[in-house]
């Protein structure tokens, strides 16, 4: 199949996801004889059937299945390509796409300040997703991750900080529960905590360690979701990333065994670009801060 069905197959991933004409019409800003015209040239082409058309619109067949998957990752592909091929430019301007754990956002929150002040043609994008993106792929222009030193080869890992991390608690749960003075004294206490399974964080894994295990009653792999659950007493929890979280107190300081490391992580083709060097530079001067 030639380059030229590239709109076809794209129309063809539309519908698919849409599940209508009219869906896929909207999505690609076509009108809708143009998405029939498409697929009907593609099925064609193709000699198969690709939808089966019903009242309430198409689904697709097995060979539609196949081609819409064809169709949504080429897209994706493209989409990537741009991303690189912006960062490459001369220019400090368009989007900045930087990937992040969405309990690091606050860490990164004076940084992004400064870039919107320094650089005003910069169109920021904050990613937090857990899964780690490729950059090898154009999937953004720069990492700021934690846990163990980023080992995909062709990336630049600069170290930004070693990141303490309290035990913190609402005045309301330790009126109600008392203080711990020691670390035996937690095992009688309630815990705010992430979920394990996808958990790479040392606090994490300390407190799932402890013998016996303290009473975890609230869970959650989002950061934000845990600080409430914390500042509404349903237990203790480690926090991170706050100077002034006044609605907290801190029931235990840092400890070396829950620390984490913060590093910068960009891609040997876009770290020497001005757009990524910006960023570079601004990020860590922020984390010296």
């Amino acid at each position: 199949m030639s380059i030229e069905s590239w709109d076809e197959i794209r129309t063809a991933w539309q519908v698919a996801r849409a599940g209508t004409v009219s869906g896929a019409a909207d999505a690609l800003g076509v009108h809708h004889a143009t998405v029939i015209r498409h697929i009907d040239a593609l099925e064609h082409r193709l000699g198969v059937k690709l939808f089966q058309r019903h009242a309430r619109g198409y689904t697709p067949t097995e060979a539609g299945k196949a081609l819409a998957q064809v169709g949504r990752v080429t897209d994706e592909q493209f989409a990537q390509l741009g991303t690189r091929l912006t960062g490459a430019g001369s220019g400090i301007e368009g989007d900045l796409v930087i990937t992040t754990l969405p309990g690091l956002v606050p860490l990164l929150r004076p940084a992004l300040g400064q870039l919107a002040r320094d650089y005003p043609n910069l169109s920021l994008r904050v990613q937090t997703e857990r899964r780690v993106f490729r950059l090898e792929y154009g999937e953004a222009h720069l990492a700021v991750r934690a846990g163990s030193r980023p080992t995909e080869p062709d990336n630049v890992v600069q170290p930004l900080m070693r990141c303490p991390v309290g035990l913190y608690a609402s005045r309301g749960y330790l009126e109600e529960h008392g203080t711990p003075e020691t670390l035996e004294d937690l095992v009688h206490h309630r815990f705010v905590t992430e979920e394990l399974d996808d958990s790479r964080a040392p606090f994490a894994q300390w407190l799932a360690g402890l013998k016996p295990v303290p009473r975890v009653v609230f869970r959650s792999n989002e950061a934000a979701a845990r600080r409430w659950a914390i500042a509404d007493g349903l237990g203790m929890g480690f926090h991170y990333g706050e100077d002034d979280a006044t609605d907290l107190v801190r029931v235990m300081p840092s400890r070396p065994e829950w620390e984490f490391t913060v590093w910068l992580v960009t891609h040997v083709d876009l770290h020497r670009t001005a757009k990524v060097q910006a960023a570079v530079q601004v990020i860590k001067e922020s984390f010296r801060e």
